[in-house]
């Protein structure tokens, strides 16, 4: 009887424990990705990075909070009706819907940007989409995170500004923009404006078609412009062309300065000798050699669970997917501490990223510490005033430029903050926070 009623208590215990597991249920992140295409050879390292920091979190930590987190990938080919065919068959996956989106393209973001306060499932668009969405009383379910295009903007004028020895020696200059035909590329015109403007630059506007491939016409108009820098807006296998091109007409590559999303190893490359001097701006500091990464190493590619080689964990656009599942776990984990230990909806991760605040100490705490800027998120503020460094091309890999640059918000939020209530009054919307 003795080992009747042991064996009854244990099958309990175990039956109980089973049951609490399943009340615990998983975090769902959809991973919008594009492997295939004319930009794969971009998405690709970045998905990879985005899917090894989600498994290193579930191998090292059990997930968060001791949720696992469930994902899935859906191939958008880096175009807006493939993203919108993934949003609306993920969007209601898992135990509590879907956490949120990247949706990893500006036109993508804007596919979908009018049905997320419908459906209560928030957008982070780091680095990228629609910049006006950073005021958050317009625009409470879109996140434009650590830096948005405009802020990047004054970043790289303010750049340009200490290679001439101050800003006061850009009045005079002729700047060249070159940029993708696309929702991406236009976003920077208005700040580009209003900086010539304010600093007294002359500012010229050279679009390319998508795909970037043929831009000898442009570089023959480039040549007769002589523009003293050129500002890079490109995408794919554009940047490489654009940085070949200069070459061709003798433009010195340290005089181009390009975008977060031209600033690659995809990108310098297959450029050879012609991008060696180039600078670009980036989210997050030089090399690999932080405790995060290595903590990748031994709880995924050492298992033999790596996504992708592991001789691209180095390179740029794996890092930005790394940053991009920090920000979706972080958030992910802020919520919880209002809302419990459960898997967490959209709504509930909506009010965690509003109110994250990476601080220095967190970072360490991530094993982040110089991969990252601090981000403090706010209704008002869905950007979170990250900062940004410049990288250098030497021929073999990306070397430091530049100590972290703040953004010049003086110049950016006034000009949010009248965009977004343009929006709101086009479109009925009541200016506040929730």
């Amino acid at each position: 009887m003795r080992f009747i009623d042991l064996l009854t208590k244990v099958v309990f215990v175990f039956m109980t424990f089973t049951f609490a597991l399943a009340l615990a249920g998983e975090h769902f992140v959809p991973v919008t990705v594009y492997r295939t295409g004319p930009y794969a050879v971009t998405g690709a390292p970045a998905a990879n990075g985005i899917v090894d920091y989600l498994k290193m979190i579930n191998a090292r930590d059990g997930g968060i909070g001791g949720i696992k987190i469930a994902y899935e990938e859906c191939e958008t080919a880096y175009k807006p009706d493939r993203f919108i065919e993934c949003y609306e068959r993920l969007k209601n996956k898992g135990e509590a819907g879907a956490t949120l989106f990247h949706p990893f393209g500006t036109g993508l973001t804007y596919s979908v940007i009018d049905r997320v306060p419908d459906d209560k499932v928030p957008l982070i668009t780091m680095g990228y989409g629609r910049t006006d969405a950073t005021d958050g009383r317009v625009f409470p379910w879109v996140f434009p995170l650590m830096v948005n295009y405009w802020s990047l903007s004054t970043a790289k004028i303010k750049f340009i500004g200490s290679l001439e020895g101050g800003m006061d020696n850009l009045k005079g200059l002729k700047i060249a923009n070159i940029y993708h035909d696309s929702a991406y590329g236009r976003e920077t015109g208005p700040v580009l404006k209003k900086q010539s403007e304010l600093y007294g630059f002359e500012l010229a506007q050279f679009p390319v078609a998508h795909p970037g491939i043929d831009q000898k016409a442009t570089w023959l108009n480039i040549r007769r412009y002589k523009p003293d820098y050129i500002i890079l807006r490109g995408w794919g296998v554009m940047n490489s062309t654009a940085l070949k091109e200069a070459a061709r007409t003798r433009f010195p590559a340290d005089k181009i300065i390009g975008v977060t999303w031209s600033c690659s190893e995809q990108d310098t490359m297959p450029a050879g000798k012609a991008a060696t001097g180039y600078r670009c701006s980036r989210m997050t500091g030089a090399g690999s050699d932080y405790p995060v990464f290595k903590d990748i190493v031994k709880y995924v590619h050492d298992k033999g669970n790596g996504t992708g080689p592991i001789e691209e964990m180095t390179t740029h656009l794996y890092k930005i997917g790394v940053l991009s599942s920090i920000l979706t776990v972080e958030s992910i984990r802020t919520a919880m501490q209002k809302y419990g230990n459960k898997p967490m909806s959209g709504e509930e991760v909506r009010w965690g990223i509003e109110n994250l605040n990476i601080d220095e100490a967190r970072i360490a705490a991530l094993g982040a510490t110089g991969f990252i800027s601090p981000l403090k998120v706010s209704c008002e503020d869905h950007e979170g005033q990250g900062k940004v460094k410049f990288a250098r091309w030497n021929g073999t890999e990306f070397e430091s430029a530049s100590d972290w640059i703040e953004t010049d918000q003086s110049i950016v939020r006034p000009m949010i903050e009248a965009s977004a209530a343009a929006y709101a009054a086009d479109n009925g919307i009541s200016i506040g926070c929730n």
